[in-house]
């Protein structure tokens, strides 16, 4: 097969600092368009990596002959987008969340496979060294059964990493439609299943905006955690560690404790009840200050050079949204939330 044709949607910092990068680093991939309504930052992608620049994505698929997208916009956008690429025959990677309602979320996995085509949700956190590690070393079973956990992701906020800073739309309500929990808590929603290999049962949670002023999305959320194999754990959100920000998670097992990036970030620490430490150096996790690559554009051009469906489906990406969606419903009734089997 000749290389992917790709275009990129949305050409703000995730598509600047991973998405473009990471195609153009692929040899099987082509970027050929890109699409912003602010068409000045499509024209500098176009510039220095090839290809043409539109203000829509709707002139970008009357135009041109595109395999594959990346969709890198606004939350509010990413299910009409993924429908309209889908319904064209294009191959969809979205950035996550991968939409802000269930009922979305269903019609993009609907539109990809009545077209035949992929669905894909950015979900980075599956493929860091330190959290493939950690799988494989609860996989094996030597740990035992995984009893409670902790797992977290929190930083400074949009502010430092958005390309438009203070005035991003992450904090614009109608088009973030989520905060925190949209950002970095459905990450780690997504990541917990993932590794423990189980999914949500329950949900309590308390969410809101703690500190980030002028907005009317969520800044900070605690979320308690019951798995349906009886483990139970947190899961916290937050843009508001201003220093030492933290994306770790541990585990408690019958036979020991695991730690990931707890210590500088780029270990996985095996700590067995026998007394023995392991310390794997797996390499680093990326980070807002630390971009290193994420591992998920490979993941989705292989799996249209191989015909093969990615792992991190819309169906995973559908599952993980839900948990976050759960923790909303607890924090607006109060209540425990059970999400459906």
């Amino acid at each position: 097969m000749s290389k992917i044709r790709v275009a990129v949607i949305g050409c703000g910092a995730i598509a600047q600092r991973r998405h473009i990068p990471e195609y153009a680093a692929n040899a099987q991939a082509e970027l050929v368009a890109y699409a912003d309504p602010r068409i000045e930052r499509a024209r500098e992608m176009a510039e220095i990596y090839g290809g043409k620049a539109y203000a829509s994505y709707e002139e970008l698929l009357a135009n041109e002959k595109i395999d594959a997208v990346s969709i890198c916009t606004p939350n509010y956008l990413h299910a009409p987008m993924a429908v309209a690429f889908a319904e064209a025959g294009v191959h969809v990677l979205v950035e996550k969340p991968m939409a802000t309602t269930e009922e979305e979320g269903k019609q993009m996995i609907e539109a990809a496979r009545k077209n035949g085509v992929y669905l894909m949700v950015g979900h980075n956190q599956r493929l860091m060294p330190p959290h493939v590690k950690a799988k494989e070393i609860l996989d094996s079973g030597r740990l035992g059964k995984v009893l409670t956990f902790r797992t977290s992701f929190g930083h400074p906020g949009p502010e430092a990493w958005s390309v438009d800073g203070r005035d991003s739309w992450f904090f614009e309500k109608d088009q973030a439609i989520l905060g925190a929990m949209g950002d970095l808590g459905v990450h780690k929603s997504d990541f917990i299943r993932y590794l423990l290999n189980d999914e949500v049962a329950e949900v309590a949670a308390f969410i809101g905006t703690l500190h980030k002023e002028d907005t009317a999305v969520d800044d900070n959320a605690t979320c308690l955690l019951r798995m349906k194999s009886g483990a139970i754990g947190t899961l916290v959100a937050s843009w508001t560690q201003y220093q030492g920000g933290d994306n770790s998670t541990v585990l408690w097992c019958e036979n020991g404790v695991v730690k990931i990036g707890t210590v500088s970030g780029d270990e996985v620490i095996v700590e067995l009840t026998n007394g023995t430490v392991e310390t794997y150096k797996v390499g680093a996790m990326a980070t807002n200050e630390k971009q290193v690559p994420s591992g998920v554009i490979d993941a989705f051009v292989e799996s249209i050079l191989n015909q093969t469906p990615p792992s991190i489906s819309g169906e995973e990406g559908l599952r993980s949204l839900q948990v976050i969606l759960a923790a909303f419903e607890s924090q607006a009734t109060g209540q425990i939330v059970k999400l459906q089997p």
